[in-house]
């Protein structure tokens, strides 16, 4: 089959199983490996207000400039910040699921995290691709801005995966998530809340590690 041909049948999705397109598993990171750095900084410091995610606020933008805002006014800079996720550890049984991942497909973090927030974190996964925002620091080393990816960074992510001809299955918790999981084509919200759950019951839900290889096994063509 000449390259054009490949392509355009990859598109249509009519390869059979023994030529299937390439498979991705893009993976939020909060809530789904790592918990919620934002609520873990609110513990540590006390200050309630840093506990907001998107489950809360669905206006990504809206919640960063409030962060912001909030660490200045308390002393947090990134140093700091940094500092306290230094001391985070991934979800329990995090990394065992995400080298599983990685062991039958390509495995990508696809995040509204910050590069220079989360590193300290991801390097407890083993360092996997992560695709996510930058933040701007001043001459005191406090967050003054941040540089989105993409206004829909996450489903322009995906989007880009599959016009490359990848299969890609997508797993979020979140607000944020939900266009991501709908331009995949596996769609699986992984231990979302309530109302989110019983919304969206369109996608898959899972609630272990367990569930979520089960449920991207057949995907990924994993034999085990």
């Amino acid at each position: 089959m000449n390259p054009k041909r490949l392509m355009n049948t990859m598109k249509k999705g009519l390869l059979s199983p023994q030529c299937r397109a390439p498979a991705v598993i893009a993976l939020d990171l909060e809530s789904v490996l790592t918990p919620e750095i934002w609520q873990a900084v609110a513990r540590q410091t006390g200050i309630r207000r840093l506990s907001l995610t998107t489950r809360d606020r669905t206006d990504y933008p809206c919640l960063m400039r409030q962060r912001i805002r909030t660490c200045r006014k308390h002393g947090l800079t990134l140093a700091r910040l940094r500092q306290m996720v230094r001391g985070m550890s991934p979800l329990p049984g995090a990394v065992k699921f995400l080298r599983w991942a990685q062991s039958h497909a390509l495995a990508v973090i696809v995040s509204d995290t910050f590069h220079e927030l989360a590193g300290p974190l991801v390097a407890k996964l083993g360092r996997p691709l992560v695709i996510c925002n930058w933040l701007e620091t001043d001459a005191d080393g406090y967050i003054r801005g941040f540089q989105l990816r993409d206004a829909r960074g996450k489903e322009q992510a995906i989007r880009t995966f599959k016009k490359l001809g990848f299969r890609v299955a997508a797993v979020g918790d979140s607000h944020n998530d939900l266009d991501m999981l709908a331009a995949a084509d596996v769609g699986i919200l992984f231990r979302p809340c309530a109302a989110i759950a019983r919304n969206r019951n369109d996608f898959g839900i899972v609630r272990s590690y367990a569930g979520l290889k089960k449920a991207l096994r057949t995907f990924a063509d994993a034999p085990g």
